[in-house]
């Protein structure tokens, strides 16, 4: 008798082919059964009217803090990921000295926007090597399966100390011991290394990650380690505007070492047409056998801006980080004081600061892409949070219609944060400002790439960015907008944005066990009421080590998640279940 049985669902299995009517049978954690009607089990679970999917194998997140405290990682398990890999763009917490675990966060909280004080509140260091941080990994209970990768900065540092982070080049010593050690982490279980070389990532306000100015010789001497340990995925986060200088030494090394490479390919304003010779290129390496692979995003890369969090049209103001210590109704009872803000919304303060200060500059370009972040009524009857707006609707755009200054407009969508029922005037509501990937100020460019054969669904961001970016809702999103709402453009097939967070990500890091619905696979499922599937608004919660703030997004329609047979979120709820496990190393079925 089989142990599970999912009965009736409409069967989407990850390989990309069309949906099918019929049960999925487990046993023992793996599936045995997919189609037609299976026999009797000990558990029955209804999917009459709901898709039945693989678990999503989300392959871009930085969670190697959170992991150590938080058996859920949450979001994610509230959208359905039961595989979790972490460790990316070149910065995590192994291999490290007792002395460097301070730095180690510095650098986590510059890069990923993870307060210090949550980090050094929240994990308990029992590790010294890449190895070790594993084994401490592997001891803790979890409700989906996590992986992780060895980062650049951490090893560089460990070998080269204050020489690594002060970017002195490396001698051939140096890279025969990062090498050692990429190697010995592979060997323990790690799924790759991961660098970076994108000037956006900074800690202590102007200093460099450890790595990001690597030589060849350091780069292509680790990818020999990796080689000889016999798998890992190379990934790289690049300078933008400037990827396609890297492509050169990223295809040498995908060729002549035969591992999975895979770059963040990402929309600037700067180089808005780059995306299509890099996919270009893509197709010259795919036709070669190279595996080398575009990360891509299901949309804008965006920040999320509001007055609990870390970004905000008004956080370099001086009257403002006078005022932003105070506590939360403190604080909103000044911003509702008229004087505020008729000097917070001062234009012509705005406009001198971005003469002197990067970021206001940044701000000041980008003003005419700054939404109100809102949810739209869909014909299902859901609420669809509205990620690709059109440019007439941007705060800019609609104080011009009235002449109205643009920053008022913004402070008070904030502070009023209208509802279905009208402002709540809790000071709780959001602007949208995408920063990547809305160059022509929709989605088309990214409509393009995810139908490309070399394309990684990657870059949602897990655990990082808690102050302004939400992007771990990803999956959700792949569903509701691509296959079911969108309307400023032809959709995707459901099949494809699948296959594409969980059959392809899956085989690319090598966890060829996972990702697919079908006989010996793992049973890591998700059930879903596809036709009332939703994002709800993100939100601030300040449930962090030490009270730490986070902006987070649920969902509803999650009928039930299942993580080797064992049901681990039932309508959205944990049910306690705790079946997860560290993947070490590749996974075969």
């Amino acid at each position: 008798m089989l142990d599970t049985v999912i009965r009736g669902g409409r069967v989407v299995d990850g390989s990309g082919r069309a949906p099918f009517s019929g049960d999925v049978g487990i046993k023992d954690g793996r599936i045995v059964e997919v189609g037609g009607k299976l026999g009797a089990a000990h558990r029955e679970i209804d999917a009459q009217g709901a898709i039945v999917t693989p678990g999503w194998v989300d392959v871009h997140t930085h969670y190697d803090g959170q992991v150590t405290w938080d058996p859920y990682l949450s979001p994610s398990t509230q959208h359905g990921v039961t595989t979790a890999v972490m460790g990316n763009c070149g910065v995590g917490f192994a291999p490290v000295k007792p002395d460097r675990r301070e730095w180690l966060i510095s650098v986590m909280e510059g890069v990923e926007d993870i307060p210090g004080t949550v980090l050094n509140e929240g994990i308990q260091w029992d590790w010294e090597s890449f190895p070790q941080y594993l084994d401490s990994l592997d001891a803790k209970p979890r409700a989906l399966d996590v992986g992780a990768q060895v980062p650049h900065s951490a090893v560089r540092t460990y070998v080269m100390g204050e020489r690594g982070i002060t970017h002195d080049e490396a001698t051939a010593e140096d890279i025969r011991a990062m090498m050692q050690i990429v190697g010995e982490g592979l060997k323990a279980g790690a799924l790759g290394f991961s660098t970076s070389r994108t000037l956006i990532h900074k800690y202590q306000q102007h200093k460099y990650p450890p790595g990001t100015f690597a030589s060849p010789e350091e780069i292509l001497g680790i990818a020999r380690a990796m080689k000889a340990a016999g798998h890992g995925v190379f990934q790289m986060t690049a300078n933008h505007v400037s990827m396609e200088g890297e492509l050169w030494w990223l295809t040498q090394l995908a060729r002549d070492n035969q591992l999975p490479v895979a770059f963040a390919l990402v929309q600037t304003d700067q180089t808005p047409d780059t995306w299509k010779r890099l996919l270009a290129h893509l197709d010259q390496t795919n036709a070669q056998g190279i595996p080398l692979f575009g990360s891509v995003s299901g949309r804008a890369t965006s920040m999320v801006m509001g007055f609990q969090g870390s970004l905000h049209p008004f956080v370099l103001h001086p009257l403002w980080q006078q005022m932003a210590p105070l506590p939360w109704e403190a604080l909103l009872a000044k911003l509702r004081e008229p004087e505020v803000r008729a000097a917070l919304t001062n234009m012509k303060v705005v406009e001198m600061a971005a003469q002197v200060n990067q970021e206001a500059a940044f701000f000041l370009r980008g003003m005419a892409r700054l939404f109100v972040l809102r949810a739209n009524a869909t014909p299902q009857g859901t609420c669809s949070v509205d990620y690709e707006p059109l440019l007439a609707d941007s705060v800019v755009a609609q104080a011009q219609k009235t002449g109205a200054n643009p920053l008022e407009m913004a402070y008070d969508a904030m502070l009023a944060n209208d509802g279905p029922d009208g402002p709540r005037n809790d000071g709780k509501g959001l602007l949208y400002f995408p920063v990547f990937n809305y160059s022509y100020g929709d989605l088309s460019q990214i409509h393009t790439e995810l139908q490309h054969p070399r394309t990684l669904m990657s870059l949602a961001d897990g655990g990082a960015h808690v102050g302004y970016v939400c992007d771990v809702s990803m999956p959700t999103f792949m569903l509701t907008h691509w296959a079911r709402d969108r309307t400023r453009g032809p959709k995707l097939p459901l099949e494809l944005l699948v296959k594409k967070q969980t059959r392809d990500t899956a085989q690319v890091y090598g966890l060829h066990d996972r990702g697919l619905l079908a006989p010996g696979m793992k049973a890591d499922v998700n059930i879903i009421d596809f036709t009332r599937l939703q994002l709800d608004l993100p939100h601030f919660v300040f449930d962090l080590p030490a009270g730490g703030r986070r902006l987070t997004q649920s969902a509803q329609g999650y009928i039930a998640t299942l993580v080797s047979g064992e049901t681990t979120f039932e309508q959205g709820q944990p049910t306690g279940a705790m079946p997860g496990r560290l993947v070490r190393g590749p996974q075969h079925a």
